[in-house]
């Protein structure tokens, strides 16, 4: 999709800031939010978008939230994503977007906070998205990227029955808000 044709947004220039400051910038032990993540999120929201019938602009904003929605590990490992937003605030107007297409973008960031609360299509995409994994073959080996990453900045002891009743709980209380997962 040649983006031109709907507004003024460089996406090309805003992903490769952003996939450079991720890859430069985030601080180790990232076995989980890493930029392999944030590569895997734009992947499952262009192929949730596309199954939603999201396309133009609007699709162009989901794939920008994706790349941004984590970008405040790169300061912080807590409440990362008001850090990811507010970077996403100073830089896209770099890239073209208007302020509302940024705070849209904010705003899809913001929905991807844990507990996960969409307040329309967009974010429901967005969301699922982010969590894409859980329902995938690979979830298992993600799962242990996470529990390792979680070891590493003191979240959790590591211990296996801990880990295991935890995910259990997350995975109960979980559910995917648009049809196409």
């Amino acid at each position: 999709v040649n983006l031109k044709l709907f507004s003024n947004i460089n996406f090309r220039n805003a992903e490769k800031y952003i996939v450079k400051r991720l890859a430069g910038d985030l601080p180790m032990g990232l076995h989980y939010h890493g930029i392999h993540h944030t590569k895997d999120v734009c992947e499952a929201v262009e192929r949730l978008a596309i199954w939603e019938g999201v396309q133009g602009e609007e699709l162009y904003l989901l794939k920008t939230a994706a790349l941004y929605h984590d970008a405040g590990f790169i300061d912080s490992y807590e409440s990362n994503e008001p850090i990811g937003a507010k970077l996403a605030q100073e830089m896209l107007p770099n890239f073209g977007y208007t302020k509302p297409q940024i705070d849209q973008v904010i705003d899809l960031i913001g929905a991807t906070k844990i507990p996960q609360n969409p307040k329309n299509h967009l974010e429901e995409i967005m969301c699922d998205s982010d969590l894409d994994y859980l329902g995938r073959s690979d979830f298992y080996p993600i799962a242990e990227t996470l529990k390792q990453e979680l070891v590493e900045f003191n979240k959790i002891d590591g211990d296996e029955k801990t880990w295991i009743s935890m995910n259990i709980g997350f995975l109960s209380q979980h559910k995917y808000f648009t049809g196409s997962v």
